[in-house]
Parts: C-alpha cells; structure tokens; sequence
C-alpha cells in the first residue's frame, strides 16, 4: 500500500498473519477497570496514564496443571494486554483455557502437561523433566504459583545444568540464575519475535495503548523536579529521577534482595546491568 500520510510513512507493523481467529473465547473474558492513574481519593498518583481503546482481559493458564490430558489448539489469537500471542486449547473433557503461545504452534497441534510427556513445543513439565540446551519459556519461580517470567514476545531462556534439586538457566539479559527442578516451564520461545522491530509511526498510536504525552524533566519547574528551573534553556544537570535518585551507574538492587543467592551471573553490561 502506498503510504499518504507520514504516520502511514513511518509505521512498522506486524503482519498478523499468524493470528487465525479474532473473536476471543467469551467464557474467558473479565471487564478491566482503568483508573486513569488516580487512586481512591481521585488524586493522580502514576503520570501519563488514560484514555486508550477499550480493553478486555483474557484469563490465561499461566499454571499448565491439567495434567495428562491432551489439548488441541484451536486458535491462535491477540490479546491486547501482552506483546506475544496466545492460543486457545480445548482439551478432551471439553474444558476451554487459554495459553501463551509458543513459536512455531499450530492449529491443530496437541499439547500436554506433566511428567513423563514428550519435550515438544507446547508441553509443559517440571524443569527436572527437560533435556539440558532446551529453550523454554513461562517459567515458575515457585512450585505450584504460575509462571512468573519469560512471558513477553520473543524471549526464552535456555536450561543450562542440573545440580540436585535447581536447574541452571540462562536468562534472556545474559543472566545465570537458579530455579527449583520441581517449577514448571513450557518448551519453546514466545511467539510474535517480530514484536521488537515495530515502529508506531505516529503519536496517536501511542495514545491508543492508553499512555499521554510525558512532559521533560528540564522543561519543569524546581518544584516539580530536580533537573526543573534555571534561566532561559538550561541543561539540568545530571540525569536523575524525581526523587533525585541519579541515573547514570548507581545500582538500584537491593544487596540483601533474598534471591541474590539464586544468581549465580549477573546480567551482561549494557542490557539494564545498573
């Protein structure tokens, strides 16, 4: 398509070509609540925040815990509140749930989850339970909670060891961490890996995902931030936040963070090392 206007000009899209279905399951949908960034009393507690397209949140199985009993997949599809896809999967007792779906998933593939099930993509299973050099996603911090990283389009981590009851895994920022063997992961990396080259073309677009224009810090008064005030167009000093925390080199970690003992390598430099 030719391009007549400069946000049509500058705008990186996804072709979408691997979503099969754009009428979500109905039984798996829940209204979201949008605050526009104000608490309780009506005061403005996150700047930059409302308006936006309307929203409804898809309930994910983050768990994988319906084992032993295959699935199929029904439909890729989009889901508004996360950068990867997600697939619908109607298992044998009729049971519908949703999943993040893995790259290269197809409709019509059959899924499982536990044990002693084939390491394909798709199949969820204990970290134990995985060949070592698998990539894997969705991954558990804790038994039993629900993956709680390596959820976002295009990342994965790669099992690298088993050492008695943790598993090794390198992590997508250059991380080496430990996991319990007994958490859940599922095989594969996240779909939609093309999510990192899109370019919105225009500020509107932005204005869809329900974010506002972000005011500079130097263009602000004293009062309202450190780097604020000075005659005519002053630089603003060294970067740092509204609370004056600096910006450049100062870690922000906590040292006696209780999972520092599960870090084996820290993350490499230049990819949020601070």
């Amino acid at each position: 398509m030719r391009p007549l206007t400069p946000g049509q000009r500058h705008k990186v899209a996804n072709d979408n070509s691997d979503i099969t279905s754009y009428v979500p399951e109905k039984s798996l949908l829940r209204p979201i609540k949008r605050s526009g960034g104000r608490n309780h009393t009506g005061k403005m507690t996150m700047r930059y925040l409302g308006g936006g397209h309307k929203r409804r949140y898809r309930i994910i199985d983050f768990k994988r815990d319906k084992f032993d009993i295959a699935g199929t997949v029904k439909s890729i599809e989009y889901d508004p509140m996360r950068t990867g896809r997600i697939a619908l999967i109607q298992y044998k007792d009729g049971e519908k749930r949703y999943i993040l779906a893995p790259q290269g998933l197809q409709v019509g593939q059959t899924v499982l989850s536990g044990k002693s099930v084939v390491p394909n993509v798709g199949n969820a299973m204990p970290l134990a339970s995985i060949p070592l050099g698998t990539i894997v996603h969705n991954i558990e911090l804790n038994p039993g909670q629900g993956g709680k990283f390596i959820r976002s389009a295009g990342t994965y981590a790669q099992l690298n060891a088993k050492e008695g009851k943790f598993v090794v895994l390198k992590m997508p920022s250059g991380e080496t961490r430990m996991v319990q063997s007994t958490c859940m992961a599922t095989v594969g990396a996240v779909s939609n890996t093309d999510h990192i080259l899109e370019v919105h073309g225009k500020a509107g677009r932005i204005r869809w995902y329900g974010r506002r224009p972000r005011t500079r810090a130097v263009v602000m008064n004293p009062v309202d931030h450190p780097m604020g005030g000075g005659e005519g167009r002053a630089s603003g000093g060294q970067p740092r936040s509204r609370k004056g925390k600096g910006l450049r080199g100062q870690k922000t970690r906590n040292k006696t963070k209780a999972s520092n003992r599960y870090i084996i390598e820290r993350r490499t430099k230049g990819y949020g090392s601070k």
